[in-house]
């Protein structure tokens, strides 16, 4: 059994396109367990890459989400995105006790019975993408306008609020310095708005989500205040941030490979496997996200972590790991691996919006291949430029012709 002294430092920032980052890449073969600097936080922390140390990491009860709270810990945003009350650093049995009471009032036939008004908002949405007229930004008319529209409707978010949200989740996602202060400043707006809201709607309950998870009991237990509201802004940053930039990055990626677009249009019936592996193959996202502490020593193939220290993981590295899936860095709609992907996550944090996600995916994707045969990009690939300030990776605009 071993330490590790050396430390590696890298920026957690690669914007080319959606290749893979070359670093982590490299990490996973040559250190699967490796000392790193973060851009921000105090100390050092561990970077973990491959897919079943990812597997350990996430969910071993050795390591807590809730020992965070309070820590300036590694990370790759100036200010920490994450709240203390938010799910996403609860440990069992807190986090136990909230995602029962989020899966029983978020279900799947809540999602489904919104599928109708999807495919609606879809047709709609593209009917006005054909009014502009050839070439349209894809990532505007569709991309950037679903998700939000989608969840919005989902929590039933007055409609001259929706504006202001949006400009607050992507201004907590910036990995910029100078964008510290209006980071912060946004996670406060975000968190006061949908306080006030859960009042409102555990006083006066509807049909929406958010009453639902207001009035959600098991026994005696409901979610207080606070967990309501964080849980509201968490639907909110990821409900639509991640599919809005989804979207734009498995239409850019079809695009770009043609033979994988027209055996999709040959052969509808891999569609849904399609879109699996699509999340899988593409990196979504820069660096990594929220790690964990380990509680004891804890030994990952001779590498001791100590109690203490600070563990990130990457889903995207163990998407593409060599040892799990054969010819990982290959696009293949007929794949046979066994092992699922992690895009949304694993273990006890696995991402409670998953099934939401992928609905939205399934209907905006395949009606826009079904309805545009002759889709392709209306400007060379190397022109399409991307985004270079928040943690997510995605075309700025994505012109398209039919």
């Amino acid at each position: 059994m071993t330490t590790s002294d050396s430390v590696r430092s890298c920026p957690f920032r690669h914007d080319e396109a959606l290749e893979p980052d070359p670093f982590m890449t490299r990490m996973r073969t040559e250190a699967p367990v490796v000392r790193v600097r973060m851009p921000y936080g105090e100390g050092r922390c561990w970077l973990v890459t491959s897919y079943d140390h990812v597997q350990t990491v996430t969910s071993d009860k050795r390591f807590s989400r809730a020992a965070l709270v309070g820590m300036d810990f590694p990370r790759i945003t100036p200010a920490p995105i994450v709240q203390s009350e938010a799910i996403n650093v609860m440990d069992p049995p807190d986090l136990n006790r909230v995602r029962k009471l989020i899966v029983k009032a978020f279900t799947t036939k809540q999602v489904e019975e919104l599928r109708p008004w999807t495919q609606k908002t879809v047709d709609a949405l593209l009917d006005d993408m054909v009014e502009h007229g050839a070439p349209a930004d894809v990532a505007d008319h569709l991309a950037g306008r679903l998700p939000l529209m989608t969840i919005c409707e989902l929590l039933d978010i007055p409609e001259p609020d929706r504006a202001q949200l949006r400009r607050w989740a992507m201004a907590m996602m910036s990995m910029a310095a100078a964008d510290k202060t209006s980071a912060a400043e946004a996670k406060a707006g975000l968190r006061a708005y949908f306080q006030e809201l859960g009042k409102e709607r555990r006083r006066n309950p509807g049909d929406d989500l958010i009453s639902s998870l207001a009035t959600a009991r098991i026994g005696d237990e409901m979610l207080d205040e606070d967990e309501l509201a964080v849980l509201a802004m968490l639907l909110v940053v990821t409900g639509h941030d991640t599919t809005t930039y989804d979207i734009s990055n498995i239409i850019y990626t079809l695009l770009t490979h043609p033979k994988h677009l027209l055996q999709l249009r040959e052969r509808p019936e891999l569609f849904p496997r399609a879109i699996e592996e699509l999340l899988r193959f593409i990196p979504f996202r820069q660096g990594v996200g929220i790690p964990r502490v380990a509680l004891e020593d804890v030994d990952l193939d001779g590498v001791i972590i100590k109690e203490g220290d600070t563990v990130h993981v990457s889903y995207l590295t163990a998407n593409r790991d060599e040892l799990v899936y054969e010819h990982p860095d290959e696009l293949d709609f007929e794949r046979k691996d066994p092992a699922g992907h992690m895009a949304f996550g694993y273990g006890s944090h696995h991402c409670l919006g998953s099934h939401m996600a992928r609905m939205v995916l399934q209907v905006s994707i395949g009606t826009l291949l079904n309805r545009f045969p002759e889709l392709r990009l209306a400007v060379p690939a190397e022109e399409v430029q991307w985004n270079t300030v928040s943690i997510w990776r995605y075309p700025l605009a994505l012109p398209v012709a039919w």
